[in-house]
């Protein structure tokens, strides 16, 4: 059978491994049919890679291989060749010891993925929290054309009569067992009703803030974040996406076409608009970093400062993700950022549509959902971040999900040196702590754990839960779920490993929060400061070889997105030629 290519507005990549009749392309394409696919499909249709991060030991994302297939049907659709590549898949709940560890790793692996093999455009299939930022990092260092497909979240949870939100309530249940207002039977028997169908963290946790970052910086179709996995409306997503992506290759939209800085502005705005995860902060850090977009902590504060928090979600609210998507999702938000004038209206999406094109004529169908903005959760509902002596560098801190009353807080510092510390002390009766103190924990950070851990939002002793207390300030260099809640400073940089001021920090120091002027400072002299950290010494041993080695002695600080410093910026993805 003679070979033709089919025409195409410009020479595709793939091609280079599958046009033409030498020995190289004949060596590709005839492994490749080994798998019954007909000669036509090698014609020069562009090859879209589905990068697939299904994975039974990531609960999230077990039922992605059900939606690549509705991708495929797309892709086939409109022309294209779908090829499904799985992905390194981290998931938060079973990874050790921690999915964050892994970011990097993941994302380089499917960089090299996208790099080396004959992939014209991209479908980023994902859905535990850690999957979405990693493949994102990946898809801007290729550049690509790539559009997520998030897997949704689960349907809402009951217990009881009481809604139930994955996460959010594991918190809330295990410390009512600490307080004794909850039996440990009740609270096993309530672990069913935490996860009853497929899908990511029905809370405005992690996963469902990427999702909706995904979307609001224009790297998903329009009302991809919120439809549940069960939904027929998911698959409906999965296919159109499969469609949207032959055309984005078609018409050349690559990652940096969309993800520039106003798209970042936006996506930040959102953030603050739902009651978003801090760990946002950290993966859009990092996504700037590999796309080249100059993006800040102080662009975190500048830009979510003002922005009230409408979305009525756990953690921060009381319903769940399948209201929201019933009320109208995410668009119904960025619309509303657009009429306060908080939108980059003609910020492009992978649809080719501006963000305001896709979003101008949606209906809110529930205010108690998507509340008015003079009914917030939080007027001021940006990630907060908090600089000082304390944190040089800065830390972050969820307004929306923390105590008022707390944001102004001076307290005596209880101090934890690493996670197995606070472990060993916090049940101890004779624990010298009570509700005025700051629990501050060290050695939680992207070198320290190592992998930054979500450990930051530390359950409280059970002698001050007993009092009915729920929550304190307490203070770290982790992370901390998305389905988390307290007044909780994180990411403080630099981290304690890193030798930074709160490696130093005592028992019976004085520390003062004040939220409302972004300050977090540790109450002792300039003097004092500098003489415990010129005789600081780390506290743990350096791992000497593997991944842990290598992580550790790459990563940056949380503080620019806690990448490997050897991956930052886009590499693109030059065509490899053959070496045998």
């Amino acid at each position: 059978m003679t070979f033709k290519p089919a025409k195409w507005p410009r020479p595709l990549r793939s091609q280079e491994w599958f046009g033409g009749t030498g020995r190289d392309q004949i060596y590709h394409r005839g492994w490749m049919k080994n798998q019954g696919f007909p000669h036509d499909l090698f014609d020069g249709r562009p090859v879209i890679g589905i990068l697939n991060t299904w994975s039974e030991l990531t609960p999230c994302n077990a039922h992605l291989n059900v939606l690549a297939e509705f991708v495929k049907r797309g892709v086939y659709e409109a022309g294209g060749f779908p090829v499904e590549v799985p992905a390194f898949s981290t998931s938060e709940s079973a990874f050790r010891p921690t999915a964050m560890m892994f970011r990097n790793l993941a994302a380089m692996s499917v960089e090299e993925q996208m790099r080396g093999q004959p992939m014209d455009g991209c479908v980023l299939l994902v859905g535990c929290d850690k999957t979405t930022p990693s493949l994102l990092m990946a898809a801007a260092s290729t550049d690509l054309p790539s559009i997520v497909v998030t897997g949704g979240p689960m349907l809402n949870g009951y217990f009881k009569g009481e809604r139930v939100g994955s996460g959010t309530h594991l918190w809330k249940f295990s410390e009512a067992v600490k307080a004794g207002e909850m039996s440990a039977d009740e609270f096993a028997e309530a672990e069913a009703s935490m996860s009853r169908s497929a899908g990511s963290c029905n809370t405005m946790g992690t996963a469902s803030t990427m999702a909706s970052m995904a979307e609001s910086l224009g790297m998903a179709l329009s009302g991809n974040a919120a439809i549940p996995a069960v939904d027929s409306r998911r698959r409906v997503m999965a296919q159109m996406s499969g469609r949207r992506i032959v055309q984005m290759v078609k018409d050349d939209l690559k990652p940096s076409d969309v993800m520039t800085k106003p798209a970042f502005e936006n996506a930040i705005r959102t953030n603050a608009a739902i009651g978003g995860s801090t760990n946002a902060v950290i993966h859009l850090l990092a996504i700037a970093g590999r796309v080249g977009v100059d993006l800040t902590l102080d662009d975190w504060d500048r830009c979510g400062r003002d922005v009230p928090t409408v979305v009525n979600l756990m953690p921060s609210g009381k319903y769940l993700m399948e209201e929201f998507f019933y009320a109208g999702g995410l668009p119904v938000v960025i619309k509303r950022l657009g009429e306060a004038g908080l939108l980059h209206k003609d910020a492009l999406t992978v649809s080719g549509e501006t963000m305001w094109d896709q979003v101008k004529d949606v209906t809110n169908h529930n205010d108690d959902v998507i509340l008015p903005a003079e009914k917030a959760l939080a007027q001021s509902g940006g990630i907060v971040v908090l600089k000082g002596n304390l944190a040089p560098k800065g830390a972050v801190l969820k307004p929306s999900a923390a105590s008022p009353h707390l944001l102004t807080h001076r307290g005596r510092a209880v101090v934890f040196e690493d996670i197995d510390d606070y472990k060993a002390k916090i049940n101890d009766e004779a624990l010298d702590i009570d509700e005025t103190c700051i629990m501050v924990m060290k050695n939680c950070g992207p070198k320290g754990y190592p992998g930054m851990a979500e450990v930051g939002n530390m359950g409280l002793p059970p002698k001050v839960l007993r009092k009915g207390i729920t929550d304190m300030v307490r203070i770290s260099d982790a992370r901390m779920s998305g389905t988390a809640y307290g007044t909780v400073c994180l990411h403080t940089s630099p981290e304690a490993a890193a030798g930074g001021p709160l490696a130093v920090v005592q028992n019976g120091d004085f520390i003062e929060l004040d939220v409302p002027n972004r300050r977090l400072h540790l109450d002792i002299s300039d003097a004092e400061l500098a003489a415990r950290l010129a005789a600081w010494q780390p506290l743990h041993e350096q791992y000497q070889s593997g991944y842990a080695w290598l992580h550790q002695q790459h990563v940056q600080g949380a503080d620019t997105g806690a990448d490997l410093d050897f991956l930052k910026g886009s590499r693109g993805a030059p065509v490899g030629r053959d070496s045998h």
